[in-house]
Order: structure tokens, then C-alpha cells, then sequence
């Protein structure tokens, strides 16, 4: 199954992103083809993941256990060792493989002068175990104490279910089969899962999976989606043959459970770049939705925040904006957003939030709704969003959101929206607003 060259990619990987700011997605999308074994695209995308989720862990180790622990012009090293300690723990593989398949890879990389060292390294970490410093630590220090201020009660826990894997939910297709019809196939495969009592379509599994496993994946019959993000088109609910515009589509799979629901939306999904609007579009064709199969479907690459440019001046019903945020409330899927995340980016994108919630209900017709929504915990792109934008907007009214869509507003604040921190329910951290436009 494993060897050297899982262990030499997952080491590249890593190194592209703790020293040279690449995200993990993008990196894993260049690295996994190259692997012709599917359990070592595994164990690769395993080994990262864990990897960067106790990179504080695994430097503390390297601190303590090295006069000089490397820097960065020895980051593939540093990123070899971080993919061995990641190996022993938490992935518990085989202490013997993991060990020696690892310093084989010092060679792969270039460092065989350096394989007695992590050989020495690894070994003294199969004995005595990586420190445990706090699940906080792995937060910088600015956003470690924005998320304390924001949550004050619930900021370890928020730390603490961001360290840890995320569960796998399942969104399945209606368009090809009721969702029991899909947990009996499930269950025919051998692979445990349980319905949601709110979320119509979903699927929770126990463990992760790799989507080859699913059944009829490949033909579109299931998705992989959590169920805070299936909850958006609950929040939405336009109804039969609206006029519908996804203001920040990509990578499509809130516009694919729309049009799964409800084939005769004339949806426009809009990514201002081509190559997001291009996974939309593959995510439609596999599912079998959109363009080519709903005749009020279509997806195009355009500025939502700048309508001017391309709007016909047709009003839409229902708006979605998804806004671009902070990530925060997803770290346990993106753990390299805590090495990449400035606070000036938080600003950037506030201002960009607003700018497109502006934008989009000038688009909205009298008496419609736009949702908005944000995978981000701190409340500067959420209740402070929408509620700066309600002090602006005159015909817009925040519409009440039942409980199951997360939490209310602390005690004092205005009632805007509706958060879900990381763990809630076994779901990301998600928010969501329900802003109607006055028909009057």
C-alpha cells in the first residue's frame, strides 16, 4: 500500500504550505494525481491533514528536542518531520513503517545526509510522545484573542472542536432517489450512517469515507456536503419557479441542492473567476442539474458586487450570498487557514462582505429575500454585518430564524441571524441572516 512517495508528497505538500503560504486544497489537487494508488492518495490527504491540525504540537517537540530546530531554509525537512510525528500520532499507524518509510523519504526529498536525524526524532517521539500544549495555541495570537472576546464561554470548546476531524455528512440527490432508498443502499455497502431529523436530504456517517466508496457517487446520486451548509436552502426556500441568483456560487453545491429541490428555479449562479465558475459547472453535470438539463439554469463569470457590469435589471426573488469570510467557523476542514489568516484580511473582508450585500439588494425585488451567510465564527462579518447593514438599508427587515438553524444572539444584541460554532450538532461553524425587502 504505502511507501516512500506517499511520504515524499505529503512532506511537499506540507512544505508549499507552512512556508510558502500555498493553500492545502490547491497543493493536494496537484499532488494526489500523481499517485496511482488510491490508498496512497489516502494517506496522503490523512498525514496533511493531521499534520497542520497540531503543527504547534509538532514544533513545541522539535523546540524542545533540537539546539536548533529548522527554519525555513530547511522547510521540507521540518515538514518531513511534521508528516512522521503526524504518522505515530494522532494517525496511530505502525510505529516500524511509519518510522522507517519516513527517514526512507529524507532521501526522496534530498536529505538522506539528514536521515539518522529523523530517525532519531521519530523514534524519541514513539517513546516519550509530542507535548499537548493547549488546542488554543495553534490559533494566532491576534485571532486566538478575537475569538475569546467574540465567544467568552465557548471559546476552549471552539478551539478544541476545531483540532479535531470533521465528521462526514451526506446530501442526497432527490432528483434520483428518496434518502432512505439511499440508506438502504448505504446499508447494503456496509456503511453506517443516520438520517437527520431536520435536514431533509441529509446523511450523517460515523467515520470518513472516500467518496469512491459511495455508492453512485460518480452518477451524481449523493454529495458530500455538512449539514450547516445544506441547511442554507432551508433559509432560502424560493419558491416554485422563482428567479433565483447565487451571488458567490462556487464551488456549486448550495445552487445543486436548490435545483435538486426544485427544477423549475430560473437560478443564476455567478464566481468571478473562471476557473471557481468551472467547478460549478462539474459539479452540475455530475449531479445532473443546471445547464443542459434546467432550462432556467445557468452559470456565468461576473462580479456580484459590481451589477452595472452585467445585470439586465431583471429583479431576482431570492438571493443567496455566501459570502467570502474569514473561515473560521471550518478550520477543522481547512486547519491551514490558521497559518495563512492576517487580521487585515478580516477587514478586507467585512468591507468586501458589505459591498456585496449592498450590491445584491439593489437586485432584489420588493418583497423578496436574500440570505446571507458566512463560514466565520467572529461576529464582525456576522451580527455586526447585518446589522450595519440594516441601520443603512431602509426596506430591508431581518426575518425571524428557528432554533434548528443554531444559535440566537447572546443576551443585549440585536437578533439578527442565526450561528452555529464549530462542533454544534456535529456541523461547521456557519452563519446565517434572512433579510427581507419591504414590498412597500
Amino acid at each position: 500500500m504505502s511507501g516512500e512517495a506517499p511520504r515524499v508528497a505529503a512532506a511537499r505538500v506540507l512544505d508549499a504550505v507552512l512556508h510558502h503560504g500555498r493553500s492545502l486544497k490547491a497543493e493536494l489537487a496537484r499532488a494526489l494525481p500523481a499517485l496511482a494508488d488510491p490508498r496512497d492518495r489516502a494517506l496522503v490527504e490523512a498525514i496533511c491533514f493531521a499534520a497542520l491540525r497540531q503543527h504547534a504540537r509538532a514544533d513545541a517537540a522539535l523546540a524542545a528536542w533540537m539546539p536548533k530546530p529548522p527554519g525555513r531554509r530547511d522547510g521540507d525537512l521540518r515538514a518531513l518531520l511534521h508528516a512522521g510525528f503526524a504518522q505515530l500520532d494522532p494517525l496511530g499507524l505502525p510505529p516500524h513503517a511509519a518510522v522507517a518509510e519516513t527517514v526512507d523519504a529524507a532521501r526522496g526529498i534530498g536529505r538522506a545526509h539528514q536521515a539518522k536525524l529523523v530517525n532519531a526524532l521519530l523514534r524519541r517521539a514513539q517513546r516519550e510522545g509530542l507535548p499537548t500544549p493547549a488546542a488554543a495555541d495553534a490559533w494566532p495570537g491576534w485571532l486566538r484573542e478575537r475569538v475569546r472576546a467574540d465567544w467568552p464561554d465557548d471559546a476552549d470548546a471552539i478551539f478544541e472542536a476545531s483540532a479535531r476531524p470533521a465528521g462526514t455528512w451526506l446530501r442526497v440527490n432527490r432528483r434520483r432517489s428518496g434518502r432512505d432508498d439511499y440508506l438502504a443502499r448505504l446499508q447494503a455497502a456496509g456503511i453506517e450512517a443516520t438520517p437527520d431529523p431536520v435536514l431533509a436530504d441529509a446523511l450523517r456517517l460515523p467515520a470518513s469515507i472516500a467518496v469512491g466508496a459511495l455508492p453512485g457517487f460518480a452518477d451524481g446520486d449523493v454529495s458530500v456536503q455538512d449539514g450547516a451548509a445544506q441547511a442554507v436552502a432551508d433559509a432560502l426556500d424560493p419558491p416554485a419557479g422563482a428567479r433565483v441568483l447565487d451571488a458567490c456560487a462556487a464551488p456549486g453545491g448550495k445552487s445543486a441542492h436548490l435545483l435538486e429541490r426544485d427544477p423549475t428555479l430560473r437560478l443564476l449562479a455567478l464566481d468571478v473567476d473562471p476557473l471557481r465558475l468551472a467547478r460549478v459547472r462539474g459539479t452540475w453535470r455530475r449531479l445532473g442539474v443546471g445547464e443542459g438539463v434546467d432550462p432556467g439554469a445557468a452559470a456565468r463569470v461576473a462580479d456580484a458586487a459590481d451589477p452595472e457590469a452585467w445585470w439586465d435589471g431583471d429583479p431576482f426573488d431570492a438571493i443567496l450570498v455566501d459570502a467570502p469570510c474569514s473561515a473560521t467557523g471550518i478550520v477543522r476542514r481547512q486547519p491551514d487557514v490558521l497559518l495563512h489568516r492576517r487580521a487585515a484580511d478580516v477587514e478586507a473582508l467585512v468591507a468586501l462582505q458589505a459591498r456585496l450585500l449592498d450590491a445584491a439588494w439593489t437586485m432584489l425585488r420588493p418583497g423578496g429575500v436574500l440570505v446571507y451567510v458566512t463560514c466565520s465564527i467572529l461576529r464582525a462579518e456576522n451580527h455586526a454585518q447585518v446589522e450595519a447593514f440594516l441601520a443603512r438599508t431602509a426596506d430591508a427587515v431581518a426575518e425571524p430564524l428557528p432554533g434548528c438553524f443554531g444559535r440566537a444572539p447572546a443576551a443585549g444584541e440585536a437578533r439578527h441571524g442565526r450561528q452555529r460554532l464549530p462542533g454544534d450538532g456535529g456541523m461547521d461553524g456557519f452563519f446565517l441572516a434572512r433579510l427581507a425587502k419591504r414590498a412597500d
